[in-house]
């Protein structure tokens, strides 16, 4: 009896979601399958493609392949005849030829990495040990000796304590901005103009360790803009160096860290000097003009031809590194990426029946969104098709995961992003397609204006929201391996993930079907 009175409660929901879809719409929907996805994504997150990296073959191979499928699907190639719109991109990096200190020659990236800005080359006999670097008046280790062109060492993290344990600066246990702020240390010590600064600090090694080369793999821009740099007003060139190269220099003081922090928490006083011992570098910026491109398919719509859909995401990711080790990127974006080939597949199958989307819907595989955002970027400023004429852009980037917050409790969910930012409908058509047809729980958390992550402004769909055009990002959240070698096909959701696949299909549907544009009635942060 309590299974059929639960059945009775379930019919009126299961009959109104039934009244409410199309039968059409469903069976071009359902052309997405577990099965057709898993093809894709295991190709392009294979070794094969070596995680797709811009400036990379296996970049190259990624955007041939999808330009191939919307080719086969008999979508236009909307850029002058081609599938292709190449980015005019720039990368900077800042190599090292040179770097002996103290009898041992150092590689950059293996051992230590220098941020910096031009080109020069250094050559000292002597080091001027300034602890930590602090100019103030209980503790002054700045104004012992003029610092101005030479080479100085400095400990950038810590600052002085007490014997009882308290910061000299404070007087207490909480820490000065010294410790807070850690690129303050560096910027009072620019402002003294030495010719390079020697931090040392114990994150270097598990910053080398984590990021491998990408470390000093350089900045990406667009050309014609110049490649923003990497760390803001840099002057003096930083060399991040290890605890014990650090120590290889203070031996030669007859020193070392640990000495050094028990002289200072015994005197409370500055342990600042000088230190001979050479050290002979040359570095400089190498800039490199790179082309990865767009890739565009058009399906041309019916009567509002002239007004677009965009459905994207990026297909780039960090590819392979010196070591050989590839950062697969099956979620990080092969995933959307697949949803774009998918949906570009069933949406064309609709046309070949007579039953085309009313307005023209234009898929974007977009380039270099890894390195700042710049595929879509280059195609807000350089677009193929008016922006005014474009009515929304949605937007898919890693939506094959159970992210952390979901683990251990529903999995039946997608995070929807921006879609009541600029348009109201576009957050009702949201609701109402899952409503309609594929039932998850919408989370919105990442709409929240003080969400730390920012989310929102972290992927492709930002550079068309900047312009007006009212935009969804669908997400399913960050995961423990995110950005690393582990992001692989093996632990993709692909049950959820073609539910998500399908949510965004009945939404671009619908938007690309209705009589009027989408109604932009709000400028939410």
């Amino acid at each position: 009896m309590k299974r059929i009175l639960s059945i009775l409660f379930l019919l009126p929901g299961l009959i109104s979601c039934a009244l409410g879809q199309d039968p059409k719409r469903t069976a071009y929907a359902d052309l997405i399958t577990k099965e057709t996805s898993f093809q894709h994504l295991s190709k392009l997150a294979s070794t094969e493609f070596q995680g797709r990296g811009t400036g990379q073959i296996g970049g190259k191979m990624a955007a041939d392949y999808i330009a191939e499928h919307f080719k086969s699907y008999g979508l236009k190639a909307p850029v002058a005849g081609s599938f292709f719109q190449p980015l005019a991109l720039e990368k900077t990096s800042f190599q090292v030829s040179k770097f002996e200190l103290a009898g041992k020659t150092f590689s950059n990236g293996k051992d230590f990495y220098i941020q910096g800005a031009g080109k020069g080359a250094v050559n000292a006999s002597e080091i001027i040990f300034i602890g930590y670097g602090i100019s103030d008046a209980k503790f002054n280790e700045l104004e012992q000796q003029d610092i101005t062109g030479k080479v100085v060492l400095v400990l950038n993290e810590g600052e002085p304590q007490s014997a009882d344990g308290n910061y000299i600066l404070t007087g207490t246990k909480e820490a000065s901005n010294y410790v807070k702020n850690r690129n303050y240390r560096l910027q009072q010590l620019m402002a003294k103009k030495p010719a390079l600064i020697l931090a040392a600090s114990t994150q270097v090694p598990l910053l080398l360790t984590r990021m491998s080369d990408r470390i000093t793999a350089g900045r990406y821009g667009l050309a014609s803009k110049g490649a923003t740099p990497a760390v803001a007003n840099v002057t003096t060139p930083v060399a991040n160096i290890s605890p014990a190269m650090a120590d290889l220099i203070l031996a030669k003081g007859k020193t070392s860290i640990q000495k050094f922090t028990a002289a200072v928490t015994k005197t409370g006083k500055p342990q600042s000097g000088t230190i001979k011992t050479k050290l002979s570098t040359e570095f400089g910026e190498v800039k490199e003009a790179l082309h990865d491109p767009n890739v565009l398919g058009l399906l041309e719509g019916t009567d509002l031809k002239d007004e677009v859909v965009v459905i994207s995401g990026h297909y780039d990711h960090d590819g392979i590194n010196s070591k050989g080790e590839i950062f697969f990127g099956a979620d990080d974006n092969g995933s959307g990426t697949t949803a774009v080939l998918e949906l570009a597949r069933s949406f064309a199958e609709a046309k070949k029946a007579g039953k085309g989307p009313r307005r023209s819907i234009l898929f974007i595989a977009f380039a270099a969104e890894e390195k700042g955002l710049l595929g879509s970027q280059y195609y807000a400023e350089n677009p193929i098709f008016p922006l005014a004429n474009t009515v929304t852009c949605l937007n898919v980037d890693m939506i094959g995961r159970i992210d952390n917050k979901h683990l251990t409790g529903n999995h039946n969910y997608i995070h929807v992003i921006g879609s009541d930012k600029l348009s109201s409908e576009l957050y009702e058509i949201n609701r109402q397609a899952n409503a309609d047809y594929t039932h998850m729980e919408l989370d919105y958390m990442y709409d929240d204006p003080k969400d730390n992550m920012r989310i929102y402004y972290r992927s492709d769909q930002y550079n068309f929201a900047k312009h007006g055009i009212p935009v969804t990002f669908y997400f399913s959240g960050l995961h423990p391996h995110y950005h690393t070698t582990e992001d692989t096909v093996d632990k993709i959701n692909f049950e959820m993930m073609v539910k998500r696949e399908k949510l965004v299909f009945h939404v671009a549907w619908e938007v690309a079907n209705r009589d009027k544009k989408l109604v932009v009635d709000s400028n939410k942060q």
